[in-house]
């Protein structure tokens, strides 16, 4: 259950799919809600083949290129931290490359579950960082099992954060997502922070 928690709390904060609500809001304004629903799974749907691809084939990429897993907490920590930033400043959208302009095509888009939404509003490289660490640090079945729970689970809450999104952006309004999505990148920034200290720490272990 701790292993559950730990997972599913970082990746789900690290998504934020609720950071995306109004994103969704703006890109399906012209769908009726049965397309807005079916957008809204096919999202959820390649954003859990990407998380499976990620966790499955992450540490033959690490093979590939050499990369040690400090050196990926290293990095992942520091893509996590400064999308936590971006989530604290209300550039969120810019971090994950949706300016004027892809918001733009983005309208123009016949398929945009894939991308923008799945790629990269969802599952960015910070999401992708933290499972190639998950799956090199839990090991045994039993734990890989609790992990692929959590990533279903987390794929599920998208579904329906985004199939309910245009209630949330009432309920809420633009301020209440805005002072959200500020905790959520505090917490972020400290899953960030965390991943690197653990590494600099497993380094230092190693050197002495």
């Amino acid at each position: 259950m701790e292993i559950f928690l730990l997972c599913f709390t970082a990746m789900f904060s690290v998504i934020n799919p609720l950071g995306t609500v109004p994103i969704f809001v703006g890109l399906t304004m012209d769908n009726t809600p049965k397309e807005k629903s079916t957008i809204a799974f096919y999202t959820a749907l390649y954003v859990l083949i990407i998380l499976f691809l990620s966790f499955y084939l992450g540490q033959y990429i690490l093979l590939f290129f050499g990369i040690s897993l400090n050196a990926l907490k290293i990095a992942g920590g520091l893509i996590i931290a400064s999308s936590g930033f971006a989530l604290l400043t209300g550039t969120f959208a810019e971090h994950k490359g949706m300016k004027k302009r892809e918001k733009d095509d983005a309208f123009n888009r016949s398929e945009i579950a894939l991308t923008p939404l799945a790629i990269p509003m969802l599952a960015g490289p910070g999401t992708i960082s933290l499972l190639i660490s998950y799956q090199q640090t839990f090991v045994k079945i039993q734990e890989q099992v609790i992990i692929i729970i959590a990533i279903v689970v987390v794929t599920v809450g998208i579904y329906f954060i985004l199939r309910s999104s245009n209630f949330i952006a009432k309920s809420l309004g633009a301020s209440g997502i805005n002072a959200l999505s500020r905790i959520i990148g505090f917490i972020v920034i400290s899953i960030g922070v965390q991943y690197i200290i653990s590494a600099v720490q497993t380094i230092f272990s190693l050197e002495h």
